[in-house]
């Protein structure tokens, strides 16, 4: 099976990361997607994160049960700062079966060349990059395991909602209802 990997703090999970997850299982091969949460992005900084467990949750809430989505929190078992190279030997030890590609903005496929291991990666996956705004090119766009897709670009970030709900702003429509809800009931953000 080819699974897509999506990986991110989705914090919180959106609608932009809904129709991208939705648009690699329409417009490529790809039979599944998994959101794999990650607990800490070495190249970000770890203060304003909501616990893992919380951020596990909504993506969960966001899914809702569709059967070729999946959240993932295989990064939980790993040693942190997560790096993609160990989750991905990870996965394909315990998934020898599936074929595991990266999905990516095209602003992390610039700086790609920082990632732990980058041309380890490139050598055993492929990577299926999303537009972003103001992103340019790269050294990596005319690789041959590099996919550049037309899906739609997304201009909503994890960032603007928490900031927006922060400073009292009604962000209910830009995240699927059931993690509006628990966002609200939890008073998530609000600090």
């Amino acid at each position: 099976m080819h699974v897509g990997l999506f990986f991110g703090s989705f914090n919180p999970v959106h609608i932009g990361h809904l129709a991208l997850a939705n648009y690699m299982l329409s417009f490529t091969d790809m039979q599944q997607v998994w959101f794999v949460v990650s607990p800490h992005n070495p190249l970000k900084n770890k203060a304003g994160l909501l616990n893992q467990n919380d951020r596990l949750h909504l993506v969960n809430l966001a899914l809702d049960f569709h059967p070729k989505l999946k959240a993932s929190n295989i990064e939980f078992e790993l040693s942190q700062p997560s790096y993609t190279i160990n989750t991905l030997a990870h996965l394909k030890e315990k998934f020898p079966e599936h074929v595991f590609s990266l999905i990516m903005g095209r602003d992390n496929l610039q700086t790609f060349n920082k990632w732990k291991n980058y041309e380890e990666i490139l050598k055993r996956h492929h990577i299926y990059v999303y537009p972003r705004i103001k992103s340019e090119s790269s050294e990596f766009d005319n690789h041959k395991k590099v996919h550049l897709t037309e899906a739609p670009v997304m201009e909503i970030s994890s960032t603007f909602i928490r900031k927006a709900i922060k400073d009292k702003k009604n962000v209910q429509y830009f995240m699927h209802p059931k993690v509006w809800e628990y966002i609200d009931e939890m008073n998530f953000y609000k600090k």
